[in-house]
């Protein structure tokens, strides 16, 4: 998956320090693929006796489609399942604005088409009041690392030029690799003949 600009719903979860067991709950990690953790994102905050809780962000009807989730501080925080990143954008999320993350979170999101940014708790504040607005949208411009909404809203944030130019071009870390395959080869090749002619 890949974009340079969205404009998109925002949901908000008013939640610091949101583990990746409330993410993904550790009953579903028995799962040998690697989709469909999508339909058990926050599980148990999600369902109760598997009927849903209407008052959980998700649940409700203005924000069930959102792919941009407005979060609070330390997002993704406990162990380092990479599950966590693979249920949120298995369930279409495809940003993640927060005040902070944690670092193993932070990194996987990036291997999973999921784009974290960091704003400010000031900005994040301003979010968390303007979100309550019936239609309210953000626009996320990845290539000028720019935030605006149609409200006067602006804020700038910063990403890794290379983590960039993978997600704008919608690449992981081994597709990135693969462009570069006849190198790859050449070197194997070459690396190989040296060897044998030093034996």
């Amino acid at each position: 998956m890949s974009f340079s600009r969205l404009t998109a719903t925002v949901a908000p979860l008013d939640v610091p320090n949101v583990d990746t067991d409330a993410i993904l709950p550790k009953q579903f990690l028995k799962r040998i693929e690697r989709t469909g953790f999508g339909q058990f994102l926050f599980y148990d905050w999600r369902y109760e006796n598997e009927k849903e809780r209407p008052e959980f962000v998700l649940n409700q009807e203005r924000y069930k489609d959102a792919p941009i989730l407005l979060a609070r501080k330390n997002f993704g925080c406990g162990s380092s399942r990479e599950h966590a990143p693979w249920a949120l954008s298995d369930y279409g999320i495809k940003v993640i604005i927060a005040p902070s993350f944690a670092d193993i979170f932070y990194n996987n999101a990036f291997k999973n088409a999921l784009l974290p940014i960091i704003l400010s708790d000031e900005q994040v504040d301003e979010l968390f009041t303007r979100v309550k607005e019936e239609g309210y949208q953000l626009t996320i411009d990845l290539e000028y690392e720019r935030i605006v909404d149609d409200q006067g809203f602006e804020a700038t944030f910063t990403i890794d030029p290379y983590r960039k130019e993978l997600f704008i071009l919608g690449l992981d870390e081994i597709d990135a690799s693969l462009q570069h395959e006849d190198k790859i080869h050449s070197f194997e090749k070459h690396h190989t003949i040296h060897y044998q002619l030093e034996a």
